[in-house]
């Protein structure tokens, strides 16, 4: 380990030099099932030959000019993320906490163009939306110790719980949005009722706010549809994405619709590499897959073996108070702190990850296969059992 680098990560003493699929390998040799998709992030596995063969060709022709040229493949990408999406146009930056900052921003002069001089934007406890500034600000506060003060003008309210939501609404002036993960991922894959996203779209249409929903986890066919939004046949004003994009390289982008998709006018906000040639061209390759391939329904399919597999090996097991997801977003809940099985599970060879303390995340990139779940779930069950009985 070095001393060169600031102390905010402490990694695993693995380092992986090559992967293909969902599989990794170390500098041993040693092969790694991957049930994390470094985040979410690759959705098609590692070292995908098209991408790679992509990335390869864009190097060597170009890849950065800067936002004062035209870019096609950014134009390709944004025409085809907004029909899927629903949406009306895009922006592009290099990460989900910048697609918040932007939808953050959209949410600012929705204010500023209906003289609301102090706007409040709600948004839900125990959030998650990014490490900047505004971002830490609108999450929850497991991430705000040592960062205060804070950007002022958010108001943060229960998770699924629709009454306290409208009854805030009723008596609160100058709510200009509200902002939502679909699913909590560093929550702790809290997925909420079916009927949630529409009551908070009936609420942002009878009070002119706007429905900012926070796609960054789980975009891109995470949850079995291409957004997570789209389970409930609702359309936001505003929707931010991230990590699976790019498969990799970094790209984010904010997407609106309506009078939200007017709002950034010239000079109003900019990202110096945001949708450069290189990223837009592999991202726009990464839609053209996951369409082409129908990975949202084989995303659905697949994750239903996984919750069914799981429910089959850990249903009833004491200590564990829930198995939830959609898709192949996935949660156990444990009753007690479970940090210690990351490490326990990388001496499988399986690489997982727990958030909020006691609940493992699982995120498997979008093309593993049956065969390998079924791997998944046969080293999860070994670790659970030795760590609960």
């Amino acid at each position: 380990m070095t001393n060169f680098l600031m102390g905010n990560y402490s990694p695993l003493s693995v380092e992986f030099k090559e992967g293909a699929g969902p599989w990794l390998i170390d500098n041993e040799g040693d092969r790694y099932l991957d049930a994390l998709s470094g985040i979410a992030v690759c959705g098609l596995g590692h070292s995908h030959p098209s991408l790679s063969k992509v990335i390869a060709e864009q190097s060597a022709k170009l890849i950065h000019t800067s936002n004062v040229y035209r870019i096609s493949f950014q134009e390709k990408l944004a025409e085809k993320l907004t029909a899927l999406s629903g949406m009306d146009n895009a922006f592009f930056c290099n990460s989900g906490a910048e697609a918040n900052e932007a939808a953050i921003k959209l949410a600012r002069l929705h204010a500023h163009n209906q003289k609301i001089h102090e706007p409040i934007i709600v948004v839900m406890q125990n959030s998650f939306h990014g490490r900047t500034m505004a971002t830490i600000s609108a999450s929850g506060e497991r991430v705000q110790d040592g960062f205060k003060p804070l950007l002022g003008g958010f108001k943060h309210m229960p998770y699924n719980n629709v009454e306290a939501l409208e009854d805030y609404v009723k008596v609160s002036e100058n709510i200009v949005a509200i902002m939502i993960e679909p699913i909590q991922g560093e929550g702790g894959i809290v997925v909420p009722n079916d009927s949630y996203l529409n009551s908070i779209r009936n609420i942002c249409d009878q009070n002119n706010l706007l429905m900012i929903v926070d796609e960054v986890q789980t975009g891109m066919c995470r949850t079995g549809k291409w957004f997570a939004y789209q389970h409930e046949g609702v359309l936001p004003d505003v929707v931010t994405i991230a990590k699976a994009l790019g498969n990799g390289v970094p790209i984010g982008a904010c997407l609106a619709k309506g009078k939200a998709s007017g709002y950034f006018l010239a000079g109003s906000h900019g990202s110096t590499f945001g949708g450069n040639p290189l990223a837009s061209r592999v991202a726009l390759e990464v839609v053209t897959i996951l369409e082409k391939d129908g990975m949202d329904e084989y995303a659905a399919k697949l994750g239903r073996y996984f919750m069914n597999e799981l429910n089959q090996s850990l249903g009833g097991m004491k200590g564990i108070n829930d198995i939830r997801g959609k898709g192949l977003m996935v949660g156990i809940e444990l009753e007690n702190n479970c940090t210690n099985l990351v490490a326990k599970a990388l001496e499988k060879k399986l690489l997982i990850n727990v958030t909020s303390g006691n609940v493992i995340r699982l995120l498997p990139p979008l093309i593993m296969k049956e065969s390998e779940i079924d791997r998944v779930v046969s080293i999860l069950t070994e670790i659970l059992k030795e760590h609960l009985l």
